[in-house]
């Protein structure tokens, strides 16, 4: 059976850098074909004219989806499956698809579409991505522009919950698999520090909050997650019961009769007008060179640790075994670690490399030692 395609799901609200986000990875997508499904509006090229015939190689019009009916969390069955079937059934298929929800989306219903039997043996949830306004968030707006958010809600005919911001917010994160702080620049460092460490202490272990400028992160962290986050929905649930079932979507009542009352403070308008190149200066990777390795169980359960402890985000590379001919591949995404043997040295030195990959400021001599 062929592999399954991967796929990243992007949420966050209005104005948190969503589309910012995918542009920058499709600049640099360094060839890989990225498919995108867009359920957006009226943010920075939502109704994907920002991304369709952008310029940027790779970016073929035809690759860019939008799903204009509503909140895609909302019309699951009638629009969603739909096209990523047509989007599947195509004689060349991507090698990722990315989809942008509505900031009026709660991921888990879509997520959970996932294990639809038209699609689930052909495509996975390679990982949900939850972007934040920094500063929204710290000064506790969640959505950079709250009237937007509200406009955008009335605007929507399909929407079938009328959840408060704050909640929708708290079920973005239980589903995030990676939060990315967005737009850290217009907060101090300290300010963002104990930001990154409250979204970390609300999500589930394991998941990864990484700070970013204008949405730049390396394809590398943000792409290759391999969770398989539809398989896992029982620790991502919603926070707040919705009643949203998947499968009948005319019956979806609501518990939430209170207004969304922490949203009424005034606040500036805080726009980003910095034209000058945001490249991976949030982000560093070094190489490690080791020697042979004695026990592949009991060198992953370290690699495991020193992720933990120095808050890497990825880790990938290969592994000589002493005794073994075959090379161990190892790739990292937190402290979860996956191992195999793909193939022979051959004529290769044999020795143990290593890339790791997290943000500025990594202690890379205590990295060195502690996988020696």
């Amino acid at each position: 059976m062929p592999a399954k395609i991967p796929a990243t799901v992007v949420t966050g609200f209005l104005g948190a850098g969503k589309t910012t986000l995918i542009r920058h990875m499709l600049e640099n997508a360094n060839g890989k074909r990225i498919a995108l499904i867009i359920n957006e509006f009226g943010d920075l090229g939502v109704d994907g004219g920002i991304l369709k015939g952008c310029g940027i190689e790779g970016c073929a019009e035809e690759d860019v989806m939008e799903l204009s009916n509503g909140c895609i969390c909302c019309t699951v069955a009638e629009d969603f499956v739909p096209t990523m079937e047509k989007l599947l059934d195509r004689p060349e298929a991507p090698d990722h698809i990315v989809i942008e929800t509505s900031g009026l989306a709660l991921p888990q219903p879509l997520v959970r579409a996932f294990n639809w039997p038209e699609i689930s043996t052909r495509v996975t949830v390679d990982g949900v991505v939850t972007v934040v306004d920094g500063q929204a968030v710290a000064e506790g707006r969640f959505a950079h522009d709250v009237a937007a958010v509200d406009a955008q809600r009335a605007a929507d005919e399909n929407l079938d919950h009328e959840t408060p911001l704050s909640e929708l917010f708290e079920d973005q994160v239980a589903c995030a698999d990676m939060i990315v702080v967005n737009k850290a620049d217009l907060l101090g460092e300290a300010e963002t520090g104990e930001l990154v460490g409250k979204l970390k202490d609300e999500s589930r272990a394991g998941v990864q909050v990484v700070r970013a400028t204008m949405g730049a992160l390396p394809l590398d962290v943000l792409l290759g997650q391999g969770v398989g986050s539809e398989a896992d929905m029982d620790a991502r649930g919603e926070v707040h019961h919705h009643h949203h079932d998947d499968h009948h979507h005319d019956d979806h009542g609501h518990d939430h009769h209170h207004d969304d009352h922490d949203h009424h403070h005034d606040h500036d308008d805080h726009q980003h007008h910095h034209h000058h190149d945001h490249d991976h200066d949030a982000f560093e990777s070094f190489v490690v060179t080791l020697g042979e390795v004695d026990d592949p169980v009991a060198f992953a359960e370290q690699v495991a640790d020193v992720i933990r402890t120095h808050d890497i985000l990825r880790l990938k590379g290969f592994a000589a075994v002493a005794g073994r001919p075959m090379r161990m591949t190892l790739q990292a995404v937190g402290p979860r670690v996956d191992t195999y043997f793909d193939r022979p040295f051959g004529s290769e030195p044999r020795e143990t490399r290593l890339v790791v990959i997290g943000q500025t400021g990594l202690k890379r001599a205590e990295i060195e030692a502690a996988l020696a």
